[in-house]
This record gives structure tokens, C-alpha cells and sequence, in this order.
């Protein structure tokens, strides 16, 4: 019996301290993959732009949806805020937004916005890479699904030049 008790309390107490590094690891990973959905937005919008012209008439625009996935389930830890944002609605250089960003601000205009689990917001700067093209969000801040899968609408209109604008669907 003693030794029983004994095994609990051991377990119980190797628990306690791999929780932290738990829930760190967590954190790290749920950064990780909302940084490669960044990623995949940008090479959607550089797909979107080589590959089409931008017309005036939104009807008539050239289109693609690219669907953004938020990491849930037991490997990722708890997402609070999920949004693309324009990077004017950002702070400036020394706010702890700019702090957290993973890739400058400087040649984006678009961002995806996050908070985990009560932490500080993050920002990933959502650049179109070598397309010539500016990117604007339709209507301000886009809301995503902070646990699931969100589907954008890119359209390439000429607003005064090639510009790709990035709405929800559904």
C-alpha cells in the first residue's frame, strides 16, 4: 500500500513540474503554425498577383480564397484574438505589438494579429514578397476563427494601381 502511495505522490509531483515546460511548448507551437498560415496567405496573394491583372470593376476582378487555419486540440495552446489587420492600426515601433512582431513592418500593410492563451498580442506582417502589388483589408480588421478555419476572398483591383483586398467569406 505505502508503495502505491508512494508512486502516486512521485507521478503527481513529476506532473507538476513538466507543466510549465508544457504549456511553454505549447505556446511556442501554436506561434509557429499561425506564422506558417501567414506564410501561406502571402504566397496565395503572390500567386493571386503574377498570375492576373487588376481590374477597376471588383465584379470583375481576379479571385482566389485561401483558407486560414487556427491550431487547436491538445498540442496548441488557447487562442483568445485571431484577426488580419491593417498595419496603420498598429502602434508605433515601440509598442510591445511592434516587439512581438516576427517580420518587419516596413514593406507591409496587412498583418495577422493574435493573442494567446492571455498573453501579449503578437503581430506577423503579412508582406506580398516580390509582387508589385498593395494589399488592403475590405472594411477594417478582419475577425478569424481563433479555433478553426476561417476562408478569405482575395480579389486583385486596380486602385490606382494592382492592389489585393482581403475579405471573410462566410
Amino acid at each position: 500500500m505505502i508503495r502505491v502511495v508512494l508512486t502516486v505522490l512521485v507521478a503527481v509531483s513529476l506532473l507538476a513540474a513538466a507543466t510549465p515546460a508544457l504549456e511553454d511548448a505549447r505556446a511556442a507551437t501554436t506561434a509557429e503554425r499561425l506564422d506558417t498560415e501567414a506564410d501561406r496567405v502571402e504566397r496565395a496573394i503572390g500567386g493571386l498577383v503574377a498570375g492576373s491583372v487588376g481590374v477597376a470593376d471588383p465584379a470583375l476582378a481576379a479571385r482566389t480564397t485561401v483558407t486560414v487555419r487556427a491550431p487547436s486540440g491538445f498540442g496548441a495552446a488557447p487562442i483568445d484574438r485571431l484577426a488580419l489587420v491593417e498595419t496603420s492600426a498598429i502602434a508605433g515601433a515601440d509598442s510591445p505589438a511592434a516587439e512581438t512582431a516576427s517580420k518587419p513592418f516596413d514593406e507591409a500593410s496587412v498583418a495577422l494579429r493574435y493573442r494567446i492563451d492571455g498573453g501579449p498580442e503578437r503581430t506577423v506582417a503579412i508582406a506580398p514578397g516580390g509582387a508589385e502589388a498593395a494589399v488592403a483589408v475590405d472594411g477594417g480588421a478582419v475577425a478569424l476563427r481563433p479555433g478553426g478555419e476561417s476562408r478569405l476572398r482575395l480579389r486583385l483591383v486596380d486602385d490606382g494601381g494592382p492592389t489585393v483586398r482581403i475579405a471573410r467569406v462566410g
